[in-house]
């Protein structure tokens, strides 16, 4: 979602008169959030495919019909000169259904999850993160980087630790899970807490799952070292966060891809473990490039207080993993892809 917002905002800067219709799923916070940027929203119906036990299989593949059937007349009435698709069950019908259409799909993860993989067979153009993911396809494919949403790059480490009221006294710990948070990211910062606070100034965002628990042991803590914990269960201007912190303690989504080389931000990734490999192969991938270090999550709790010890008793290995973690950096990706989305669409830019 936020990669297409990114790449939209890049898009109506480049064109004066852009008519955008998102196609996403019903309710939840896609909706929300577009709807607010101002762009117009609608849904189909959609299911998997993969990995769906026999029993659920049909009523999916009814389902699949409906949304094609849906995705037709959507677009016969709106009738798109190009599509952009980032992934989820939502493409598979639209795609389907406008395969006449220009289509531009891009991978934020470095290994394509399998619903991209067959609207690979749509595309006109593939635009990636990194160099690393043509392997899964059989078409060239364009490195664009990560697009990314044109707030973050307004936020200095001055700026930053302003706003967030951090003193700047000792190393920034960024913790955090995604908007929804990780429990087991949650707790290990919990279970270390004081020792943490002894060395860091922590900002710790929790997702709504824990914050309640998080919250009362925050309150529990000597006003001293309160002060360094800057728990909350959300926070908009993640930029603020990413420019304020030392290292970051997350999991490996593709956004850090894109996010934490714009800030030259050195990490300790924990890949989530009960899904498939992208998460791991985006660790990998930041670790092989000597930008990040791979925490497994079953040995979060008992290694992390080494694993970060270790890092900042040597400064040299933190300021090589910040140099490369910037050579990673694409700054103009959603321009990129903005600039591949005219071309398709044959529209002349500003």
């Amino acid at each position: 979602m936020y990669p297409a917002l990114a790449v939209h905002s890049a898009l109506t800067a480049k064109v004066t008169d852009v008519d955008t219709l998102w196609v996403g799923g019903k309710g939840g916070m896609e909706e929300s959030l577009v709807k607010r940027q101002g762009i117009a929203f609608t849904s189909v119906p959609a299911a998997g495919l993969h990995g769906v036990g026999l029993t659920a299989l049909p009523g999916n593949l009814l389902t699949l019909g409906r949304g094609i059937l849906a995705a037709r007349r959507i677009l016969r009435e709106f009738r798109p000169d190009v599509m952009f698709f980032t992934g989820g069950y939502v493409a598979a019908p639209v795609a389907i259904a406008g395969a006449s259409i220009p289509i531009l799909l891009y991978t934020p993860d470095i290994e394509p999850g399998l619903a991209l993989k067959s609207l690979a067979r749509y595309a006109d153009v593939i635009a990636v993160t990194t160099s690393q993911s043509q392997k899964f396809f059989r078409k060239k494919v364009r490195e664009t980087g990560y697009p990314l949403r044109p707030d973050l790059s307004l936020w200095d480490r001055l700026t930053a630790t302003r706003h967030l009221g951090i003193s700047g006294e000792k190393p920034v710990l960024l913790a955090f899970g995604g908007s929804k948070g990780a429990r087991s990211i949650n707790f290990a910062v919990i279970n270390h807490l004081r020792d943490l606070l002894a060395k860091f100034e922590v900002i710790h965002l929790t997702g709504d799952l824990d914050w309640q628990y998080v919250k009362q042991m925050r309150e529990q803590l000597p006003m001293e070292l309160a002060a360094r914990y800057h728990a909350m269960p959300y926070l908009h201007e993640m930029g603020a966060a990413f420019a304020a912190a030392d290292v970051a303690l997350t999991r490996a989504g593709a956004s850090v891809l894109g996010e934490f080389p714009l800030f030259g931000l050195p990490s300790i990734l924990v890949p989530y473990p009960h899904a498939w490999r992208y998460q791991k192969v985006n660790a990998e991938f930041l670790a092989w490039r000597g930008a990040a270090v791979i925490l497994e999550d079953h040995r979060l709790n008992t290694e992390l207080m080494m694993t970060l010890n270790v890092l900042f008793e040597n400064q040299n290995k933190l300021k090589s993993m910040r140099a490369a973690m910037f050579e990673l950096s694409h700054p103009r990706a959603a321009e990129k892809i903005a600039s591949a989305l005219i071309e398709l669409a044959g529209v002349k830019s500003l």
